[in-house]
């Protein structure tokens, strides 16, 4: 196990405590967590930190330095991240920095494309928190979705990318035919062309002790992270949709049995995914009305989960070796509403899947173009995307075809 170089001391009811620890761990950096509602020596050493105030988060590093309360961007300074870009204008400008990303940022800048990648996060995206990928092509024995997320970002850099780290991009703008994009520090950079590779992101319960355990016992991909639970006697998949009920029936191949909490009464699935679960020989259990309300652990696993029955205040637990959760995505577009063509939902729509009209040829999209000329998106955030990594690094691929040549037209 690795070292922390970071003690996050605070409690369970404090969100910008939780956002540090979100941020840190984002970043891959290790952090040792003290709850000072549980460690009263912790809570001695918060006081005299803090000229005797009981502020929290307080984060204390390797060199004995400390912040208090930091936001995201103090955070970023202190660990050295890059926040500012060295120039104002490029070829490309990249908008996350996942798998699709990273691929195109490699494609683009090993063609000639001057190119800025801009990550809000951690470069890696959700792959970089996925415990194992197993399915990935050319890994035969599998591979960390950090080590895989630390590869490309190194491949990128090889390839002279230029990356920004923990900055926001606010919204997007034309000027004198160059694409502008603002970020959150008060700064903005020209490009010709943008890819939109900012993901979706998986829909929290946003209950105790949730941040804590994904990836070491919550997950959001039963494809991903089913196989490494072979043998287990229980998972629970919680939501009552397509993709809980599919992804539940999935996870019977490696489980005893399937536990399925749905917070309605009963479950919104196409019927044949629901006929599946209800026949005879099945392995799911379905428990209709449930509320969840925290996720508990030991060394650092999940191990229970405790929920209540609606309308009901009997507390009830379950202990699974895993839970997954299924209840909706959302993409990472609202800085573009009302900018490119989305689906109702907030995904983009590109190529052959925006809407034409029949009596306008003003702009016939590229592969992966958005209504937008010169604006393309690839990855989780497109519509009909399929939310895997391999298809994510093969979007990006071949965005960046579609950027070159539109690159040489412009």
């Amino acid at each position: 196990m690795v070292d922390a170089k970071v003690t996050i001391y605070g409690a369970y009811w404090c969100p910008d405590c939780r956002r540090s620890k979100k941020f840190l761990g984002e970043q891959f950096v290790p952090y040792k967590w003290v709850d000072i509602e549980q460690d009263k020596g912790g809570e001695m050493y918060v006081l005299q930190k803090n000229n005797g105030k009981r502020i929290i988060p307080t984060i204390v590093f390797e060199d004995g330095s400390f912040l208090v309360e930091p936001s995201n961007a103090e955070l970023a300074k202190k660990l050295g991240l890059k926040t500012e870009a060295k120039k104002t204008y490029y070829d490309l400008i990249i908008i996350g920095g996942g798998p699709a990303g990273l691929t195109a940022a490699i494609y683009g800048s090993r063609e000639g494309a001057d190119t800025l990648l801009i990550e809000r996060s951690g470069l890696g995206g959700q792959a970089g928190i996925t415990v194992g990928l197993d399915n990935f092509p050319g890994f035969p024995e599998g591979i960390s979705g950090q080590e895989f997320s630390e590869r490309v970002t190194q491949q990128a850099r090889r390839f002279g990318v230029e990356i920004l780290q923990a900055v926001d991009v606010e919204k997007l703008e034309m000027e004198e035919g160059y694409h502008e994009v603002y970020t959150s520090d008060g700064r903005h950079y020209h490009s010709r062309a943008v890819l939109i590779a900012t993901g979706a992101s998986y829909r929290r319960l946003e209950v105790p002790g949730e941040d804590d355990y994904i990836g070491a016992g919550i997950h959001f991909c039963a494809t991903c992270d089913g196989p490494f639970y072979k043998g287990a006697k229980e998972i629970v998949v919680v939501g009552g949709g397509n993709s809980a009920v599919e992804e539940g029936s999935h996870l019977t191949n490696f489980a005893e049995k399937v536990t399925l909490l749905v917070r309605g009464d009963k479950l919104t699935a196409s019927q044949i995914a629901i006929d599946k679960v209800n026949e005879p020989n099945s392995k799911v259990d379905v428990k209709y009305n449930v509320i969840v309300d925290a996720f508990e652990g030991q060394d650092s696993k999940l191990k229970t989960i405790k929920y209540h029955i609606k309308d009901s205040n009997k507390m009830e637990e379950i202990h699974p070796a895993a839970a997954f959760i299924f209840i909706g995505q959302t993409p990472n577009t609202a800085f573009l509403k009302d900018y490119v063509e989305m689906d109702k939902y907030g995904f983009v729509l590109a190529g052959h899947d925006l809407s034409h009209d029949d009596h306008s040829t003003e702009h016939r999209a590229l592969p992966f173009e958005t209504s937008l000329p010169g604006i393309f998106v690839a990855g989780d955030a497109r519509y009909g995307s399929t939310k895997q990594v391999a298809s994510a690094v093969g979007e990006g691929a071949a965005a960046s075809i579609s950027i070159r040549e539109f690159l040489k037209k412009s």
